[in-house]
């Protein structure tokens, strides 16, 4: 399943830390690859990793506005949070699903657990 951590609204010319957020992406899963090369508006950073679910992907829009997930919901969940601390606070950001069928603020100093929450009670 796709998963998506979005900049709602204008980001103001903002766009995430790459390499922050490769290097917290590697603290978590030794065994990653990165994909420089841009496939597309939607996949112009890739990173391949292994999780204890099996493989899982993350992409970057090239606006650097958007993280997509290809991953477990946890795994999802550790990435959108990781995407919100390095993430401004003043920006609004959304955690949803490729079909949207859930759609919850990703608010700062979110924890992992309280997002779980919102998913599952939105689901």
């Amino acid at each position: 399943m796709t998963f998506l951590a979005v900049v709602e609204g204008d980001a103001d010319g903002w766009h995430i830390d790459r390499d922050a957020l490769a290097d917290a992406i590697r603290a978590r899963w030794s065994e990653i690859e990165i994909d420089l090369r841009r496939r597309s508006e939607v996949r112009s950073l890739v990173w391949q990793f292994k999780t204890e679910n099996g493989p899982g992907e993350a992409y970057l829009h090239e606006d650097g506005t958007c993280l997509y997930m290809d991953v477990w919901e946890e795994d999802a969940i550790w990435l959108a949070i990781v995407f919100r601390r390095l993430t401004p606070t003043d920006l609004d950001l959304v955690f949803c699903d490729e079909g949207y069928t859930f759609d919850v603020r990703l608010r700062a100093g979110m924890a992992e657990a309280e997002l779980t929450d919102l998913v599952n009670a939105a689901g």
